[in-house]
């Protein structure tokens, strides 16, 4: 299965580069995400609870960031094993394009699966695959835009603009 997108995100690129980066940005991301550990470097590990059709699994798998060409491009490669209910394996191309309006997001993504989730047909899962993208890149894109209810009324205009990861880095 294979699916391309973009979004459009009203941050820099160095930032929505960091986020893409930090385990805490993307475990929030990740939908079903219980938990998310590990290091760009030495690669992250992932606990994820999802139902897919009739079959509800616990995945637990790896995730490895590659061909890091900062702040341009980089590859997400992962996999995961949901015992009785089979594997999920795939991967995506990010790249970031400086835009006017902040950084344009574009992504393509390979996957595939096997065990009892490949039984429940291409057009099941490839459904469910493309949610989960979605999801996962709305989820993103908010948190690294934030939004104005994050914020308390009375701050200045300008921190009000800024993405929660630039108000965490103050």
């Amino acid at each position: 299965m294979h699916m391309s997108s973009e979004r459009d995100i009203a941050a820099p690129r160095h930032e929505v580069w960091a986020a893409l980066l930090d385990p805490d940005v993307l475990q929030a991301c990740v939908p079903g995400c219980k938990e998310l550990t590990g290091t760009p470097e030495d690669g992250f590990e992932a606990t994820v609870t999802q139902k897919v059709g009739p079959v509800k699994a616990t995945f637990k798998g790896q995730v490895t960031v590659s061909e890091m060409n900062e702040p341009h491009s980089l590859r997400l490669s992962g996999e995961g094993k949901g015992g009785p209910a089979g594997f999920a394996k795939g991967g995506a191309d990010v790249r970031l394009e400086e835009i006017e309006e902040g950084t344009r997001l574009s992504y393509d993504v390979d996957a595939s699966v096997g065990g009892k989730l490949a039984q429940l047909g291409s057009r099941v899962i490839d459904g469910f695959a493309k949610k989960m993208a979605d999801q996962f890149f709305e989820s993103f894109q908010k948190a690294v835009e934030g939004t104005a209810e994050e914020v308390p009324e009375d701050a200045p205009e300008e921190e009000k603009k800024k993405g929660w990861l630039a108000r965490l880095r103050g």
